[in-house]
């Protein structure tokens, strides 16, 4: 589980983006913050996810809103995937896990009866003073990007 509670910080932790520049989490306040979590770029359900955010993306901006998605993919992988799908979610690189470790979202998960380490698909949105406002654990793709725009729209 995450050790972030409503009302805490943003973690001061910084990812690189597609391109290989770091990203500070913590100079991001100032408008509201939807990070999200998905497991691995150019899969099925990771890719509706960035495909749903990325539709909704005038929406989120219209609310000054910034989203940033993270996996544990290479930046390079995240280009590729970004260009494959014409993305314009900003896509984030936590190949060192430092980023999952901060938000509780490298978790032990099954499938068929085998255990492994992976990333729950988690959503956190911060409001503009950089305070966790809201989460989503588990997150199921369809429908999510909007609950989240709604959440945003209700700061």
């Amino acid at each position: 589980m995450s050790g972030l509670k409503l009302g805490d910080a943003i973690p001061a932790v910084k990812p690189l983006d597609a391109e290989g520049r770091t990203i500070d989490l913590a100079a991001m306040k100032g408008a509201p913050l939807v990070v999200y979590f998905y497991p691995k770029a150019d899969t099925p359900g990771c890719t509706v996810e960035a495909q749903d955010f990325t539709r909704l993306a005038p929406e989120f901006a219209h609310l000054h809103a910034q989203v940033l998605a993270i996996s544990r993919d290479a930046p390079t992988k995240l280009c590729k995937f970004r260009e494959k799908y014409g993305l314009t979610v900003r896509l984030a690189s936590d190949e060192d896990g430092a980023m999952c470790e901060a938000f509780g979202t490298w978790v032990e998960k099954q499938n068929y009866g085998r255990s492994y380490m992976g990333i729950e698909r988690s959503t956190f949105l911060f409001g503009a003073d950089g305070k966790l406002a809201k989460e989503w654990r588990k997150v199921r793709v369809k429908g999510h990007a909007e609950a989240v725009l709604e959440a945003a729209k209700a700061l």
